[in-house]
């Protein structure tokens, strides 16, 4: 093999190599149809150890592959303290995963991952995670020409086949879903009118936005909400406050009252469902690196409110209500409220993502207004015992 030909996976170190590594999916898939880069701000908030809330219970290091000195793939390798005490077991991640169409490539970049959890005590490799659960999860398998939203990753149809050629194996899907918003959604969406908060039998139940002055206060209450009520599903992690907190801070600036329905019962929060615009409405077109002038009409952009579509990010109901007649019309409730706020909103679409393919209830929900997935998303197992 001559050297241009030479395959090389190398750890990567620095703050040079790091916005190397965010930048190079972009250049690998640089005019693919379906592909719009996010904004590296975005990707660096998720991957810089100095930024990213996850480096709080966990560790990680990143390899970029190169051939010839050409950059062709990156991974990421990573172990969330969290993660094996919520799971009992030694399970590690990769995640970050980008390649050229290249089985030799990824199974390089997969193999040098593997061999850095096993080294530390892994006895299973699970991913893509970037960084974990509560970030951006799965590989893209459908959904390659939907339209980008916030916080879902877009992966080359190539790439799911080279990661089972590698020897994982399914775990499980993760589905999104895309409701159109106005007067034929919400006919399909109907709750009997005595059902409605405030009123009747769900006099003591309330509903209210996000208080604006108090967002840290309302965000440590939809964190709880959230750890409860999704303790159960597969592959779940609990949010720290650490993670919330970073989590407010970066939405503030595109956050309104409207995009949070917390329900409560006599007073005590009892379902809560979060709803955030989708970046990629204002800053799709301006590339990962705007420019001068790019952030300048990022800002006036932002300041419009030029959104058009929307994703539900949380929408959950706390473990009290199981079982429960209002525990179970609760999900319904809380997207009764949202497409009733969002008559003062701009958006004509809303996506509803991550669901566990699993979680019947909420899909038989959803699928009420949004018959198929949009967007299915996969995440794989491999042991490290075997090799």
């Amino acid at each position: 093999m001559n050297e241009a030909d030479q395959l090389v996976i190398t750890p990567i170190s620095g703050l040079r190599q790091l916005s190397q590594f965010i930048r190079l999916p972009r250049r690998l898939y640089a005019g693919l149809p379906g592909y719009v880069p996010p904004l590296d701000m975005e990707q660096k908030d998720l991957l810089h150890p100095r930024k990213s809330a996850f480096f709080g219970h966990g560790r990680a290091q990143y390899f970029l592959a190169t051939r010839g000195g050409r950059p062709v793939g990156r991974i990421s390798a990573q172990i969330d303290d969290l993660a094996i005490e919520r799971l009992g077991e030694n399970i590690g991640f990769f995640g970050a995963l980008d390649a050229i169409d290249d089985a030799a490539v990824v199974a390089a970049l997969l193999d040098a991952a593997c061999a850095w959890l096993r080294e530390r005590g892994m006895v299973t490799a699970r991913g893509p995670f970037t960084l974990n659960s509560n970030g951006e999860l799965g590989v893209m398998i459908e959904g390659h020409d939907a339209p980008p939203m916030i916080a879902m990753p877009w992966h080359p149809r190539w790439l799911p086949p080279l990661i089972e050629a590698a020897g994982f194996a399914k775990a499980m899907d993760f589905m999104a879903y895309q409701m159109e918003t106005g007067p034929q959604a919400e006919q399909k969406h109907l709750v009997p009118s005595s059902l409605r908060l405030g009123e009747g039998r769900l006099g003591s139940v309330t509903t209210r936005g996000m208080r604006k002055d108090r967002m840290a206060e309302d965000g440590e209450i939809l964190r709880g909400l959230y750890n409860d009520a999704w303790r159960n599903n597969w592959g779940s992690l609990p949010l720290t406050p650490a993670e919330m907190t970073a989590m407010v801070a970066q939405m503030k600036p595109i956050l309104k009252p409207e995009h949070f329905v917390l329900i409560e019962q006599d007073g005590e929060p009892v379902a809560v469902a979060l709803v955030v615009p989708n970046l990629y409405d204002v800053a799709g077109d301006l590339g990962g690196a705007p420019t001068p002038l790019g952030w300048i009409k990022l800002a006036a952009r932002l300041l419009r409110h030029q959104f058009h579509s929307a994703r539900v990010i949380l929408l959950g109901v706390s473990s009290k209500m199981e079982g429960t007649a209002l525990g179970a019309i609760l999900p319904a409730l809380a997207i009764t409220e949202l497409m009733r706020r969002g008559h003062s909103l701009p958006y004509r679409m809303v996506e509803m993502g991550w669901i566990v393919e699993n979680n019947m209830p909420m899909r038989r929900l959803i699928e009420r207004l949004a018959p198929e997935p949009c967007k299915r998303y996969r995440v794989y197992d491999r042991s490290l015992t075997t090799n």
